[in-house]
C-alpha cells in the first residue's frame, strides 16, 4: 500500500519554522544591512539544512520551508503582472492575535508575461534533492478572499467577470511555467473554501457584498482553470485550513459546508485536510471523495509542540477509514509550521520530532 507518486503516506504541507540566522538576515536585509546576495548565501545555506533534514526524517516530498518568504501567499501573488503590495489600515483579525497589515493590490490587468519568479525556488530544491521536489502556492482565491476587500482598480476592472477570467488565466501560465521548470508536484494553499465552512466568515462576506453560496464554485473554477494545462503525469493537492498565524486561527466549521464544491467540482488529485482538532468537524464528508482522489490527514497539529501519541493518531485513522477506504488516505501535520515567517510557537526540535512521527505512522499504518 506505500505510494511511489505523490501525495505520500507521509507527507507535510510544505512551511517549516525559519532559524534563528534567518531571521537576522532578514531584519538586515530590511534595514539595508546586507544586500540581496547576501541575504540569498544565507537562504541557500539553511534551504539546502533543510532539505536533508527532510531526507533525514524519511520524507519523500521535500521542499524549501517557504525560507524565501515571509508569507504563505502575498509573496506569491506580488509576483503576479498587475499586483502590488498593499499597506492596509489593519491586519487580518485572527482568534488571538491580528496580523501584521501588508496585503495586496490590484492596479493593472492581471496576467503573467513570463515565469514566475518562484519558479526559481522550486529549481534550487530540485538541483538539491534526489527526491520529489515540491512547490507551494496559495490558491487563486487568495487574492480576493480576505473578509477585507481586495483593491482593486475599477478603472482597469469596472466588472468583476473579467477581474477573475484574468486571474484564472494568470494562474494558467504561472502553473505551466513550474511544470516547464520540470515541477511534477504543486500544492495549492486553499484556506478560503475552508473559510467558507464558518458561518462568521460567510456573514462577513454577505456584509461586504459577496454571495457566499457563489463563492465557492467560482474558488474551485478557478483552480480548474489554473491546472488545464498541466502535464499528465504533474500532481496537483490542495491543501484546506482555517488559518494559521502564530499558532492561532481564523475560521472553524465542518468540511460538510463546501464538500461538493471541494470533492466533486474541482479537479485537484488530492487534498491536505486540516483535522487536529474539533473546528474541522467529523470526518463524515469523507463519504463524497471519488475513488482515486488522495485525502491527506492532518492530524498532528502545527500550533503546539506537545507531541501527538501514535496511537491516538492510529484511532483517528481508523475512524476516518470507515468513510473513504485506507487506500486512499495519508497522514501530514494539518498545516504548514511557519506559514508567516514569525512561525508558530513550538521548537524546531519539536517540528522534526512529529515529522518523524508522521513518517513512523505512516509505515506502521500502509508498510
Amino acid at each position: 500500500m506505500n505510494r511511489t507518486k505523490p501525495p505520500f503516506r507521509a507527507d507535510h504541507v510544505g512551511s517549516l519554522l525559519r532559524p534563528a540566522s534567518l531571521h537576522e538576515a532578514r531584519a538586515k536585509r530590511a534595514s539595508d544591512e546586507i544586500g540581496a546576495d547576501a541575504l540569498k548565501a544565507i537562504e541557500d545555506r539553511e534551504i539546502e539544512r533543510i532539505i536533508k533534514k527532510q531526507e533525514e526524517m524519511g520524507l519523500h516530498a521535500i521542499t524549501d520551508g517557504e525560507f524565501r518568504r515571509s508569507w504563505w501567499h502575498l509573496d506569491f501573488l506580488w509576483g503576479l503582472d498587475g499586483a502590488e503590495k498593499h499597506i492596509m489600515d489593519a491586519g487580518v483579525k485572527f482568534a488571538a492575535v491580528n496580523t501584521r497589515n501588508e496585503g495586496v493590490q490590484v492596479t493593472g490587468k492581471l496576467g503573467m508575461a513570463g515565469p514566475h519568479p518562484m519558479v526559481e525556488h522550486f529549481k534550487f530544491v530540485a538541483a538539491h534533492t534526489q527526491r520529489t521536489p515540491k512547490i507551494t502556492i496559495p490558491a487563486p482565491s487568495a487574492i480576493y478572499g480576505r473578509p477585507m476587500m481586495t483593491p482593486i482598480d475599477k478603472q482597469v476592472y469596472p466588472g468583476m467577470d473579467a477581474f477573475f477570467s484574468d486571474l484564472g488565466q494568470a494562474y494558467k501560465k504561472a502553473v505551466r511555467g513550474f511544470a516547464d521548470a520540470g515541477c511534477r508536484y504543486l500544492q495549492l494553499d486553499e484556506v478560503f473554501i475552508a473559510m467558507l465552512c464558518d458561518p462568521k466568515y460567510r456573514e462577513q462576506m454577505t456584509k461586504r457584498g459577496d454571495d457566499p453560496e457563489k463563492l465557492g464554485p467560482l474558488y474551485a473554477d478557478l483552480i480548474n482553470v489554473a491546472m488545464s494545462d498541466i502535464p499528465a503525469d504533474m500532481t496537483v493537492t490542495m491543501h484546506l485550513c482555517r488559518g494559521n498565524y502564530k499558532s492561532t486561527f481564523m475560521g472553524a466549521g465542518s468540511y460538510e459546508a463546501e464538500a461538493e464544491v471541494l470533492f466533486h467540482r474541482t479537479n485537484v488529485h488530492g487534498y491536505f485536510m486540516e483535522y487536529d482538532s474539533e473546528r474541522a468537524g467529523g470526518f463524515e464528508p469523507l463519504r463524497l471523495v471519488p475513488k482515486g482522489k488522495i485525502v491527506v490527514l492532518g492530524l498532528v497539529t502545527t500550533k503546539t509542540g506537545k507531541l501527538e501519541s501514535k496511537d491516538a493518531i492510529k484511532r483517528r485513522i481508523d475512524e476516518a477509514s470507515k468513510f473513504v477506504p485506507l487506500d486512499q488516505l495519508a497522514l501530514s501535520p494539518q498545516c504548514g509550521f511557519a506559514s508567516t515567517e514569525e512561525g508558530n510557537t513550538l521548537t524546531e526540535d519539536e517540528q522534526w520530532a512529529k515529522l518523524r512521527m508522521i513518517v513512523e505512522v505512516a509505515d506502521e499504518v500502509w508498510g
